[in-house]
């Protein structure tokens, strides 16, 4: 099961393939991020690895 890479809480299969980025890393869930700016987020720490 995928996991955010932020907080390590396991994400759903959808919403990863929704909000990981090419290699099916998740950077932002909703347990660590608002719902409103998870894409946001996750392609800002994505830029940052």
């Amino acid at each position: 099961m995928p996991e955010c890479k932020h907080c390590g809480a396991h994400v759903s299969d959808r919403f990863a393939r929704v909000f990981a980025d090419e290699r099916g890393r998740v950077y932002a869930c909703p347990s660590c991020s608002a719902n409103a700016g998870i894409a946001e987020v996750a392609r800002q720490r994505a830029r940052n690895i």
